[in-house]
């Protein structure tokens, strides 16, 4: 399989899951799918877990302060991988800044989705 065809099934399965995140706080549904993307743009499958074929969703809560930077991530929900689950932790904070939340600082949660094709 060509590294290029599973990243490009990784980050579609991330983009579809991105519309199933929810925000806390009364965070517009806009922000929040705008918020998502991207965390998503930024997802790369682990050498090593796709060598190993490991798949799975990981939910992250990504904390969000009022400026738009990144306080903290947790997981929430693990992929049954450890790589994926690291991976999951560290994507929203290669994303850099991001939009200020209309509501002031928040929590999001965003699935994280790997698949081989």
């Amino acid at each position: 399989m060509h590294h290029s065809r599973v990243r490009a099934a990784a980050l579609a399965v991330a983009c579809f899951a991105a519309g199933l995140a929810g925000a806390a706080h009364a965070q517009s549904a806009d922000w929040s799918r705008q918020v998502t993307r991207i965390i998503a743009s930024k997802q790369t499958y682990p050498p090593t877990a796709q060598m190993r074929g490991e798949e799975g969703t990981a939910k992250v809560k990504v904390y969000i302060s009022a400026v738009g930077a990144i306080e903290k991530t947790e997981l929430v929900g693990g992929s049954g991988s450890a790589t994926l689950d690291r991976e999951a932790l560290a994507l929203p904070r290669r994303a850099g800044n991001l939009p200020a939340p209309p509501g002031g600082p928040t929590t999001l949660t965003v699935p994280i989705t790997w698949r081989l094709m």
